[in-house]
């Protein structure tokens, strides 16, 4: 199929000027004198380089990879049809089967927005990231430098050593055994489909630690949980971890809330100051 840069630039720009930025989290701020989002801010929804996407509107890239696009299909909240019309559009057949599920509808993307003070993120049911605030990447790490098909909590988890260090070593046991029983559960559910197939052979292939606990062949879906973060800069919060489940069980909003009777929600108000920036490895989260 061949990418049409002329009207993919159009869609682009016109899909960037409808949206306001309350519309997706961001502050309105002072000085705006267009309608829409800024090229930067898109950019940084999306998580690419803001060259990069000016080029894209500009009409002067290489074609964009599927990764890319879907990026930028959850950055603009696109509904399923406008979508497939960005795929077709830049020369590429629009994603069906299991792959389509990782698409956020734009209901969920709202609710995730509102969430302004309380971090929050979407993960697919194998822990591939789809999407987070501002606050869950201040409580979290930013994701920017990971690599779009690394961004999955178990990969990293059991592949990235500096993963783990935010938890207490006796902790760390129990964590992986959860992931590892969470993920056979949607893999289960899957059918053993193949980004659920792919993502198991890497794991193997990668860390004995998780093909020993897969062996094991034990099962529980997480739907919520107790953690604590040793943030580099304000020290232990202590979070509970809501899970809501999507109805076809695919996709996952995770809320991180302050646990009652503890300093969590000074630690939070604390972040929403400092901003990712005092974050350096990008921890792990329940899901």
């Amino acid at each position: 199929m061949n990418m049409d840069r002329d009207q993919l630039a159009d869609f682009l720009r016109r899909s960037r000027q409808r949206l306001r930025p309350q519309e997706v989290g961001l502050a309105a701020g002072p000085r705006r004198r267009t309608p829409g989002l800024r090229r930067e801010e898109v950019s940084q929804l999306a998580g690419m380089s803001a060259d990069y996407y000016m080029r894209l509107e500009q009409a002067r890239s290489p074609q964009p990879s599927a990764q890319i696009l879907a990026a930028l299909a959850r950055a603009f909240r696109l509904t399923d049809d406008e979508r497939d019309h960005l795929y077709l559009l830049a020369g590429h057949r629009p994603p069906a089967g299991p792959l389509a599920h990782d698409h956020v509808s734009p209901g969920l993307l709202y609710l995730l927005d509102r969430l302004t003070e309380t971090p929050a993120h979407i993960t697919n049911d194998i822990g591939d990231l789809l999407a987070r605030n501002q606050m869950a990447e201040a409580l979290l790490g930013c994701t920017c430098s990971v690599r779009v098909q690394d961004r999955n909590f178990i990969w990293r988890w059991f592949t990235d050593p500096a993963m783990r260090q935010v938890y207490q070593p006796e902790e760390r046991e129990a964590l992986s055994r959860g992931h590892v029983a969470d993920l056979r559960a949607s893999y289960a559910r899957r059918g053993g489909d193949e980004p659920s197939a792919r993502l198991v052979s890497r794991l193997r292939d990668t860390s004995a630690e998780f093909g020993e606990l897969w062996d094991l062949h034990e099962v529980a879906v997480r739907r919520s949980s107790r953690m604590r973060v040793s943030h580099p800069a304000v020290g232990p919060i202590d979070l509970n971890c809501e899970v809501l489940l999507s109805p076809a069980e695919d996709q996952r909003l995770v809320i991180f809330t302050p646990a009652p009777g503890t300093s969590a929600i000074d630690h939070l108000s604390l972040l929403r100051v400092l901003g990712h920036d005092d974050f350096v490895p990008a921890a792990p989260a329940r899901r």
